[in-house]
């Protein structure tokens, strides 16, 4: 990790830049493959497979038979820990629901909202070298408490041409009505227009890497709607001299081992605390299954030396990590500072990992800096509101002269009568 001494804010912006990607390739790669999809269909979903995943596929679908058969395939101890984190996941995200109240604006003038889930549903998991089955905790359980009817998954089949069993387990855990074997560009396309066995979605939900995250935003401006553009993993740690140097070391592998094109940041104003960071990297790393992927993403990351705690806090506020971990002796003067995060971690003794499996707050996350302007997935992120309202006699006698003021002022004569021909009747009737 490069580390950083007192930068000037005027260098703030090149230092936290993240790990760059050839977007005008990206695009042409996306619009390619989903051209072929949109005219294709299936045969496209087979020829990417091969392509990308290099495992020949003749059939999208995963049986019945072969989700139900995952649970005999996964080892108890896993299937009685997956059980405490979806208890955890359940609690918190079902508090989330919200009732509707009747406003009165003025008098006789009644408003309100309604909560409704979305119809369908596209859930996309990476799989890969690191099959990701706690996303389908997290993707799958707000989905299904929120009511959607069709709730869909996809995830690349392993070399070995079959779905890790976690994932598939997980799936049956959560009530995910149908699962396809498809990844990548691939599956987001498949859900963006639909395929001869995959169904069009009305919004699409998950991780991934640039090529997945440059597909949803696809996605997104055909019609399809999207979580968020989460990409690459990220994680930012503010630390005082009170901070764990070992702990600290392990929240940074933690994400890390994500992918090499993720990301970790310290930023501390506690220079003693750096050293014994680094030696505790080097350590922890050298024993890691995972130490490439995680030493290649130390390569983008940094080390942040700043004079103060307010300091440390306006880069985190600029940079808007996906996580924030804070190790401070007063954490609380640092709470109402917080305005860009997706989650954020407090004390020495709350790991990330804590958020990303069983707490039960969801790790489907904003990346990129995009905790500027999104939050996380939530129960809300799987439901809609649709507003009511209803307007008495009396209601429009008071409030109708002030539409009639503004449309005219618009030059929308249309709106204005429609106001005028109601109160002329009323007029007219009393």
């Amino acid at each position: 990790m490069q580390v950083i001494k007192y930068p000037s804010k005027e260098s703030w912006n090149d230092i936290l830049s993240r790990p760059l990607f050839n977007v005008d390739e990206l695009e042409g790669v996306v619009n390619q493959v989903f051209g072929e999809i949109k005219s294709d269909g299936d045969t496209a979903l087979f020829k990417y497979t091969l392509q990308y995943d290099g495992v020949k596929i003749d059939t999208t679908e995963v049986s019945r038979a072969a989700i139900d058969a995952s649970e005999n395939m996964v080892d108890a101890e896993l299937k009685k820990a997956l059980a405490v984190a979806a208890k955890n996941i359940a609690t918190f995200h079902s508090a989330q629901f919200q009732e509707s109240k009747q406003i009165e604006t003025s008098e006789g003038v009644l408003c309100w909202r309604k909560s409704t889930a979305i119809e369908k549903v596209g859930l996309y998991v990476p799989g890969g070298s690191a099959p990701l089955f706690s996303t389908v905790l997290m993707l799958g359980i707000p989905a299904k408490l929120a009511g959607c009817d069709e709730v869909i998954l996809c995830t690349p089949p392993g070399k070995d041409g079959q779905i890790n069993p976690a994932i598939l387990y997980a799936c049956k855990l959560v009530g995910v009505d149908r699962v396809f074997q498809v990844g990548g560009i691939q599956a987001i396309g498949g859900m963006a227009y639909g395929t001869e066995s995959i169904p069009k979605v009305h919004k699409i939900f998950g991780p991934g890497n640039q090529y997945v995250t440059a597909a949803k935003q696809r996605a997104n401006r055909i019609g399809v709607a999207i979580d968020m553009p989460a990409g690459p993993s990220e994680v930012m740690v503010l630390a005082d001299e009170t901070a764990d140097a070992e702990f600290v070391a392990a929240d940074l592998l933690s994400q890390a081992e994500h992918g090499a094109d993720s990301q970790v940041v310290l930023v501390t104003w506690a220079e003693g605390l750096i050293e014994g960071v680094e030696k505790e990297l080097e350590k922890q790393l050298n024993v890691l299954s995972r130490r490439n992927v995680a030493a290649k993403a130390l390569e983008n990351s940094k080390i942040i030396l700043v004079k103060s705690q307010e300091e440390a806090l306006e880069i985190s506020n600029e940079y808007g990590p996906e996580h924030l971990i804070i190790s401070v002796k007063e954490e609380g003067s640092l709470l109402n500072g917080i305005r860009n995060a997706g989650s954020v971690f407090l004390g020495n003794y709350t790991p990330e990992s804590a958020g990303d499996y069983a707490s039960g707050t969801n790790h489907t996350l904003p990346t990129n800096g995009y905790a500027k302007a999104y939050s996380g997935v939530s129960l809300e992120s799987f439901m809609k509101n649709i507003t009511f309202q209803k307007i008495s006699e009396e209601g429009l006698l008071n409030l109708g002269p002030v539409i009639e003021i503004m449309a005219k002022a618009e030059q929308l004569d249309a709106h204005c009568n429609a106001v005028t021909v109601r109160l002329n009747k009323i007029k007219t009737n009393s």
